[in-house]
């Protein structure tokens, strides 16, 4: 709630050489918010003031010291505060915004620096009026009708993705207004999945210190390292350069047979294989700007040189993705992009003699799920995998081509997607499909014992969806030749240490 060197304008940088955003980014969302919510049947006869609250700080082990604070990202979406334990109002008839923050005992000026003021707060974020949090009920019954309080709108629904609901507001005295539970989490979820200009210039920005930072590590990597020294030097120079204090999720460091472990990087296995001679790299990491997500996969030869086995891996997989960022374009299906990418990958396994047989058949049997368990991407904004994914409670198709979707929306301008595709040679998964009957009379057995326990290859790029196509935010080496001629420079380099 404060800071020695308060922001007091509406923008937010980390400093020089850092993206500037100003504060009518979330001034446009709250009115997007507005326009949407009037068309409701309901709002005309009461639109309503949403309500929404922010996250707390959250203590580590039951002590005083907590985690690095993250905003809630419906919350940040709509106000853009940083500090915790905020809530925030906006009158849908009229569209005005109102931050509530905590009052601080003068005390906390000792540890946290001066104050803020709720003046402070108004100007830093650009609202109409600020009050403190235990001025709620007063400041919102003010807000209704002589005879009756305002109809609260409050967020309640499940993210389809992780299955768990949101955080409603909820304040001492709520129980004296009408709260509508319905009307708003649809609303706002649909908001975020179209980005505005000012929120994907703060998308591109992450891409770009993003992608500097996986080139960074490119040529940074050698033989002998550990996983998790390419995962530093990637958060180095998100954080030391990109003003970048969050990474959007926890940095998968692959090598070797870790590749083909798709969210590897976990609490068991923390990036900290030592990288052999020989050994492909997946490096899927992400910076965060401003709470807005990236997500870039890069995957090479440690040493800078693709073996035969390793090129037509990564070429299936580049051939796939580059297949589909063409096919990109407002009225694509995903479900039809994703399988797309199946038929493709399949096709190269044919041609390099693992698989035998008709393609088709393949698909009618589920084998490209053998390969790429995962879907073809997610959504991506505030949230790595954003919101809005399945509207209206839609759920998961049962196909096991397309079970694995997080979304099967058609393509919109406006919308940001991640493409990424892979090919993997899971030991779980190819026992199971050779104890299949159905699907082992496509394999050559011995064709396939050659890439098995090699890992395996993704190749992730973000994709904004425009009104005649697709812009492709990620700016890394891509072919075979691009990552062996990047690579090769890097003897050129000091030790392999990072540069600041």
């Amino acid at each position: 709630m404060a800071g020695a060197c308060d922001r007091t304008e509406p923008v937010f940088s980390m400093g020089a050489g850092t993206l500037s955003v100003p504060m009518t980014l979330h001034a446009q969302n709250r009115r997007r918010l507005c326009e949407r919510l009037r068309t409701d049947a309901a709002a005309a006869a009461a639109p309503g003031i949403v309500l929404l609250q922010g996250e707390t700080e959250l203590p580590r082990n039951g002590t005083d010291v907590t985690y690095n604070f993250h905003q809630d990202s419906f919350f940040h979406w709509a106000f853009g505060v940083l500090e915790p334990d905020c809530y925030g109002a906006i009158d849908v008839a009229t569209g005005r915004s109102y931050i509530f923050m905590p009052r601080l005992p003068d005390e906390y000026a000792i540890w946290m620096g001066r104050l803020q003021t709720t003046e402070d707060f108004r100007r830093k974020y650009a609202v109409d009026e600020v009050h403190y949090v235990d001025e709620i009920p007063k400041v919102l019954a003010s807000l209704g009708q002589a005879s009756a309080p305002p109809t609260l709108l409050t967020l309640s629904g499940v993210n389809s993705d992780s299955r768990l609901r949101t955080r409603e507001a909820a304040f001492d005295g709520i129980g004296e207004f009408p709260v509508d539970r319905e009307r708003l989490y649809e609303a706002i979820c649909e908001c975020r999945v179209i980005k505005t200009d000012l929120e994907l210039e703060v998308l591109r920005y992450s891409n770009r210190v993003s992608s500097e930072a996986h080139r960074r590590v490119m040529r940074a990597v050698r033989p002998g390292w550990r996983e998790y020294q390419a995962e530093s030097t990637f958060q180095h120079y998100c954080y030391h350069t990109g003003g970048m204090r969050h990474v959007a999720y926890t940095c998968i460091g692959a090598s070797g047979c870790n590749c083909a472990v798709l969210h590897y990087g976990h609490a068991g296995a923390p990036n900290e294989r030592l990288i052999n001679n020989g050994d492909m790299c997946l490096f899927d990491m992400g910076g965060e700007y401003y709470g807005y997500a990236s997500d870039i996969t890069c995957s090479f030869p440690v040493n800078g040189k693709f073996t035969p086995n390793q090129r037509l891996v990564y070429e299936a997989v580049l051939d796939a993705n580059r297949a589909v960022l063409a096919a990109f374009r407002p009225g694509a299906s995903w479900p039809d992009l994703h399988l797309l990418s199946l038929r493709i990958i399949l096709r190269h396994l044919i041609e390099m003699g693992i698989l035998k047989g008709d393609l088709d058949e393949m698909m009618a049997v589920k084998l490209g799920a053998v390969f790429m368990p995962h879907g073809l991407g997610h959504l991506m904004g505030l949230d790595v995998h954003d919101v809005g994914g399945y509207p209206n409670g839609g759920s998961r198709s049962t196909d096991p081509n397309l079970r694995s979707l997080r979304t099967l929306r058609t393509l919109e301008a406006g919308m940001v997607l991640t493409i990424e595709p892979g090919l993997y040679f899971q030991d779980a998964l190819l026992d199971r499909a050779l104890a299949n009957p159905e699907q082992a009379r496509f394999f050559n057995v011995d064709r396939l014992a050659e890439f098995r326990g090699t890992g395996g290859v993704r190749i992730e790029d973000d994709v904004v969806v425009t009104a005649d196509g697709a812009e492709l935010m990620t700016d890394v080496p891509r072919t075979v030749d691009e990552i062996e001629a990047f690579m090769a420079g890097r003897e050129a380099d000091s030790a392999g240490k990072p540069a600041p």
